[in-house]
């Protein structure tokens, strides 16, 4: 059976894109270099912040930038397409629209593991960046699986934004590793059951909770390599 070729919308930034990567090298079963699966990767760190666009008003919209990306990558030869990055897929509607392949979506396929992997669990801790609180990214598909969504608190949240940005800046020292944990004891406590870690760039120092974790890229990019193979059906383009 033929194989499909991944398109990637990366630079989100860019260590989360070759994270991405890396995890779906890690998925796949390869005997030699032909076993993996085909990536065409638009690696691009200009598209505008989505942070000052959903956070701090008056920057420029990703969309059009991101729509391109969309449309090139289909040019190129990508068969579907995926985001990485979480906060971007407030921005998934508008790359869908721009292409006539599939775009998996990132946020269904996560609130969808959790109910698969951990069929009990009611209350989730979401670890993401503060424009997915504020735009409820991840609101809908939990509630339709009724999963509750617990979020740190307002010091914690802030902690963990600045854990992202130091992330971002190539900082993953014991320090900010040890404010990353603050910030996941702030859910334990508050009840959460799992932990969904809901931004490319903590997928990078997550590790060694008491509680499960559900990482939005690994689910990512497994479906990536699923879908790849064709061992999972392409998502219906409406």
């Amino acid at each position: 059976m033929k194989e499909l070729v991944a398109g990637i919308l990366g630079g989100m930034g860019p260590e989360a894109t070759v994270d991405l990567m890396h995890r779906i090298i890690a998925h796949t079963d390869a005997r030699d270099d032909i076993d993996h699966v085909r990536c065409i990767v638009d690696n691009n760190p200009k598209v505008p912040s989505r942070i000052k666009a959903l956070l701090e008003g008056g920057g420029e919209s990703p969309a059009p930038c991101m729509a391109d990306m969309g449309r090139r990558l289909e040019a190129w030869g990508a068969d579907f397409l995926c985001i990485a990055c979480n906060t971007a897929h407030n921005y998934h509607a508008a790359v869908q629209a721009a292409v006539r392949i599939p775009v998996l979506n990132m946020i269904e396929l996560t609130a969808q593991a959790v109910r698969e992997r951990h069929p009990a669990a009611r209350r989730i801790g979401l670890l993401a960046s503060p424009a997915v609180r504020l735009t409820r990214l991840y609101e809908d598909p939990c509630a339709r699986r009724g999963l509750e969504i617990l979020y740190p608190a307002p010091v914690e949240e802030q902690l963990l934004l600045g854990v992202i940005k130091d992330i971002k800046a190539g900082h993953t020292d014991a320090k900010v590793q040890a404010a990353f944990a603050e910030v996941t004891n702030n859910l334990t406590a508050q009840g959460a059951e799992v932990l969904v870690v809901a931004c490319t760039e903590l997928g990078i120092i997550c590790g060694g909770n008491d509680v499960p974790v559900v990482d939005a890229a690994d689910v990512l990019a497994e479906t990536v390599v699923e879908t790849a193979k064709q061992r999972k059906p392409l998502p219906h383009v409406k």
